[in-house]
């Protein structure tokens, strides 16, 4: 299945999970997982959360970011990816002067 996200509309959130200003997205979701290309504006983040029931995998497009895993901190350039297994927490940060874009993969686990 080909998932074009130039055909879906673009989502805004303010201040997601108790971040900072505003991320975009467009998702795809098929009822129990999500595909979602990202956007951080410069100066925004994703409020910290634990993946209760699901895992995720994130792949960096452009810009860079810093994020918070567990009790660590990780600098994410483009090219790396991200994972935070089920039952661990992460928040974001968009420190740069451009934006951040990167790929989600958000999927449930047993």
């Amino acid at each position: 299945m080909v998932i074009d996200f130039g055909k879906f509309q673009k989502l805004v959130f303010p201040e997601l999970l108790g971040g900072k200003k505003n991320t975009a997205a467009w998702i795809a979701d098929d009822g129990t997982n999500q595909i979602m290309l990202t956007m951080l504006e410069p100066g925004a983040s994703i409020g910290r959360h634990t993946h209760e029931e699901d895992c995720e995998f994130i792949y960096m497009i452009s810009g860079t970011g810093t994020m918070l895993f567990d009790d660590t901190s990780e600098q994410l350039p483009p090219g790396v990816v991200h994972y935070c297994p089920k039952g661990h927490s992460h928040s974001m940060v968009n420190e740069g002067t451009v934006d951040l874009v990167y790929l989600a993969i958000v999927a449930k686990q047993p």
